[in-house]
């Protein structure tokens, strides 16, 4: 990731200035935000390009989680009676399947809103202070727990269809299903931990020996 999400706190910069500094212009008439942003406006551009690249990536896996998890909706495990009720409605793993289905498809929706706006924002360099992590925390988080619900109502699928009667499917069924979500969690949980750190627990200014100035 790169330190743009660290280096450009252009209200950190502020609190180790004297606030006289804060207006003044140089010999070119150039305030300070305006030196700042022109020396800093590649790293900007390569971090916009990253956000970009980030956020679209993870735009088409939370697109493909909601086709998967609508299609599980709309042709239930089991079908339905004449009536059109789901004829494994009274089964307790229906109503696991059903609600971890549910789950999915709403946190899908919410993370592809996420990464989209990300997409379309301005990318000032405001944004990248606190929107913009935020909001790919926050999709990141949501996309993990979408993963995880889709996980759990493709298990109660399983179990529902082949393994009535059969508890000891479970065991691997449950084992299975832990797979991708642990590999979800130790490919993205790095970037994830170091989104929230550099966002909340920035440490940049302390760590070179800075002081605020009063």
């Amino acid at each position: 990731m790169p330190d743009i999400l660290v280096v450009i706190h252009v209200q950190g910069v502020e609190k180790f200035s004297k606030p006289k500094y804060k207006d003044s212009e140089n010999e070119k008439e150039e305030t300070p935000i305006m030196v700042f942003r022109r020396e800093h406006k590649d790293l900007r551009k390569d971090g916009e390009s990253w956000m970009k690249k980030t956020a679209d990536s993870y735009t088409i896996t939370a697109a493909l989680i909601i086709t998967i998890v609508f299609a599980a909706a709309i042709t239930v495990p089991g079908g339905n009676d004449n009536s059109g009720k789901a004829n494994y409605a009274t089964n307790p793993g229906f109503y696991v399947f059903m609600i971890s289905d549910a789950i999915a498809l709403f946190t899908s929706t919410t993370s592809l809103l996420l990464f989209l706006s990300i997409l379309t924002a301005r990318y000032r360099e405001e944004d990248f202070l606190y929107r913009l992590p935020l909001r790919l925390i926050l999709g990141l988080a949501m996309l993990f727990l979408s993963v995880t619900s889709m996980m759990v109502a493709f298990s109660a699928t399983l179990y529902l269809t082949y393994g009535e009667g059969r508890t000891w499917i479970l065991i691997p069924v449950a084992a299975l299903t832990c797979l991708p979500i642990a590999s979800f969690v130790t490919l993205q949980l790095p970037l994830l931990i170091e989104l929230i750190n550099s966002t909340y627990y920035h440490r940049i200014f302390s760590k070179h020996g800075f002081h605020r100035i009063k």
